[in-house]
């Protein structure tokens, strides 16, 4: 939790976010993504200074652990001097004991988000996923519950002015911004209007502009002129160097068995690698999280 001190911008851990992406798909299945196309809703997690601080902690945690479909899991929660925002202890459940800086006693409004980020510690945790190493472990539990509908909050918690700063989680701003935007290209959903900081809508503008970027690379169809020429001069090269030509940043190529030339990409939503055939104009669904892909290998 950056309190006063400098917050670390731009895209630092973008591969392992969307590292985080696959490994999601992978572990719970394309239905069960589907079935957190509504996020959380900012009134279900509403905290006001006339609420009774333990009783609304607690109510926020119940409706964080509904959202995550948790229903025999119950969190206590407690506040003490510490230096991270909050802390859980995994264990095999069905109680966990949560723990937030006793700063969120007389910050409130921003419980919520640090329940978001504990609460998907949970929820990976049962699930048995995880990454090694710690600092990669974290980044996957902003990414999980930002991709799945409670991230926003830890976003919007997100403010600084020349006086002062905060920020919650391991991603950065434009990181958070950038897995939310991903998720709203998918579901549809504008979580802009929900936004109370003005810093957090910046961010989420950076990520947006980032999360279409990945639409628009080769050999996708939407790709700009400028990728398409390279995509051609690489294709050209591969065709002429066979079997395996030199990796060419997004995309690289290679031979099948039978002599085909093939193209290896990354899929624009959940960052699988997909293979297919160079043969022109073709229509591509990823297995892992079945977008359909116009493409021109």
């Amino acid at each position: 939790m950056a309190n006063g001190g400098p917050v670390e911008h731009g895209y630092p851990h973008l591969e392992t976010v969307r590292a985080a992406v696959t490994a999601l798909y992978r572990r719970l299945s394309y239905d069960t993504v589907r079935a957190f196309s509504v996020s959380v809703a900012p009134a279900d997690v509403a905290f006001c200074d006339t609420d009774d601080l333990y009783l609304g902690a607690q109510r926020v945690a119940r409706e964080l652990v509904r959202h995550y479909r948790l229903p025999d899991a119950r969190l206590i929660v407690g506040f003490r001097e510490m230096t991270h925002a909050a802390n859980v202890e995994l264990t095999a459940g069905p109680e966990y004991f949560v723990e937030l800086n006793d700063r969120f006693r007389t910050h409130r409004r921003d419980i919520g988000a640090a329940l978001a980020h504990e609460v998907a510690h949970v929820y990976l945790h049962r699930l048995d996923l995880s990454f090694p190493g710690t600092r990669e472990n974290e980044i996957l539990t902003d990414t999980t519950a930002t991709y799945l509908g409670a991230g926003w909050l830890l976003l919007d918690a997100f403010r600084e002015d020349g006086a002062s700063s905060q920020k919650l989680g391991y991603l950065t701003p434009e990181e958070f911004g950038y897995v939310l935007a991903k998720r709203s290209l998918v579901f549809g959903e504008d979580p802009s209007v929900w936004f109370t900081s003005a810093q957090a809508y910046t961010a989420y503008t950076k990520g947006l502009a980032a999360a279409r970027g990945d639409l628009e690379r080769p050999p996708l169809l939407s790709a700009g002129w400028v990728g398409r020429r390279r995509y051609a001069r690489d294709r050209r090269h591969a065709q002429d160097h066979r079997p395996v030509a030199e990796p060419a940043g997004p995309y690289d190529f290679g031979s099948a068995e039978d002599g085909s030339l093939r193209v290896s990409f990354a899929c624009p939503t959940c960052h699988q690698r997909i293979r297919v055939e160079v043969r022109g104009r073709v229509r591509v669904r990823c297995g892992l999280c079945r977008t359909v892909l116009e493409c021109d290998t």
